[in-house]
């Protein structure tokens, strides 16, 4: 047993107790100020140089990657704390998230969504496996090589950031103010796989317009809702296609690489009335080696299509994109981060991991699209619990991951020999 493995065993119990504390701060989108507090503390006590700021919404809305519904990220401060090494290695950024998707209905949960508690080896909240365990195993990485003595050559960047849930603010704020390394690893919720590639994704607005009638005469109406039933066929067909083409073999465990999923559909105020209106949003995949341009020039072309079959369709169905959206990205599993975490796992697990490709899309696109930063997102959590009632985390793999992070370090940024 080494001295890096001694002491994630000597420091188990005050990792859960940082991870409790963080939970126990339930930081969903505007109230994100008492958990980075947490954060802020603790890199204070790593002797880490901070950055704290509160990110402007005219500069964001400057950059066309930018997305949100606020107005103001008054009291929302990102958390941005650097180990400059000695000089002459590769830099790293390690990045995560502080935000969490609100809890829902509080009677599907066994305990208070931010109770903290810890039960069989798991400890429970919202936020524990997305990705607040994933923050702490960073933490702990940093922390278990400055006690221990290591001296880096290259520059460790630690990010708490702010608006992930939603497209990615924070993370691009940290980009616009410059921050930039050789590698960056972010740790979402994988179940300990590696995604050296993930999709993106959009959220789509489409509105169908009808023609209003009375039920009994609906002969003389247009169907609204109808008609978005040949939208959806339409959608549908689309998804095929555009899976049809996916063959990277990261894939080949997932059903639907890209999917194009409907979210919500609303239409009608009436039930004798023949609908004038319907409403269907979503969510469009978007695979790793297109645009976000791209993937929308396709739908747009699809319904365009599709209104050269209907008369109807053709000036009464409008596209709009809204709300969230995460860029794509993807590594080669010949690149050296990769190789990098690849080694890091087998010293930990004596193992090869599993290597696939995200199902869902991080705030990875931007650092590899926006900031020319190649990542890599592996974390402690899983999403089968993630934004579900009764999320938790196993206490195990967060300091398993907090190992595996830390050799990674040593072996990108280099050591200084003593």
């Amino acid at each position: 047993m080494n001295d890096l493995h001694r002491w994630f065993i000597k420091k188990k119990k005050a990792g859960i107790e940082l991870l409790r504390r963080l939970v126990q701060e339930a930081s969903t989108q505007t109230n994100e100020a008492t958990a980075q507090a947490l954060i802020i503390e603790k890199c204070r006590q790593l002797q880490l140089e901070l950055d704290i700021w509160e990110p402007e919404i005219d500069q964001l809305k400057r950059n066309p990657y930018f997305v949100s519904t606020r107005t103001t990220f008054l009291h929302s401060p990102n958390v941005v704390a650097v180990w400059k090494g000695t000089g002459g290695g590769r830099s790293l950024i390690l990045n995560s998230h502080i935000d969490v998707v609100p809890e829902g209905d509080v009677t599907q949960w066994k305990e208070d969504p931010y109770s903290g508690k810890v039960e069989d080896g798991k400890l429970y909240g919202r936020g524990a496996s997305d990705m607040k365990g994933g923050t702490v195993a960073l933490l702990l990485a940093i922390e278990a090589l400055k006690t221990l003595g290591v001296r880096l050559k290259g520059d460790v960047i630690f990010q708490s950031v702010i608006e992930e849930e939603s497209g990615g603010a924070g993370t691009l704020a940290a980009i616009l103010r410059g921050y930039r390394a050789d590698g960056a690893i972010i740790p979402e919720p994988t179940d300990m796989k590696l995604f050296p590639t993930q999709q993106g994704s959009l959220w789509f607005r489409i509105t169908v317009r009808g023609k209003s009638a009375h039920g009994g005469t609906r002969y003389e109406g247009v169907s609204a809702i109808e008609k978005a039933w040949t939208v959806v066929r339409c959608l549908q067909q689309l998804e095929t296609k555009r899976n049809e083409r996916i063959d990277d073999p990261l894939y080949a465990h997932v059903p639907i690489p890209i999917p194009i999923n409907i979210g919500t559909i609303r239409g009608g105020t009436w039930p004798s009335s023949v609908p004038d209106c319907a409403v269907l949003e979503g969510r469009m995949g978007v695979a790793p080696n297109e645009t976000i341009e791209q993937a929308k020039h396709e739908m747009k072309e699809a319904l365009c299509a599709l209104g050269e079959q209907d008369e109807w369709l053709q000036s009464n169905i409008e596209l709009e994109w809204f709300g969230a959206q995460w860029l794509p990205s993807s590594l080669k599993l010949t690149h050296p981060l990769l190789q990098t975490m690849i080694k890091a796992y087998r010293q930990v697990k004596g193992e090869d991991p599993i290597i696939e490709a995200a199902p869902w899309g991080t705030d990875g696109g931007l650092l590899t699209q926006v900031g020319a930063i190649p990542t890599i997102v592996f974390g402690p959590g899983t999403t089968a619990v993630a934004h579900y009632p009764n999320e938790y985390i196993a206490i195990d793999r967060v300091l398993e991951a907090a190992e595996m992070i830390a050799y990674a370090i040593m072996d990108w940024c280099g050591v200084e020999e003593s």
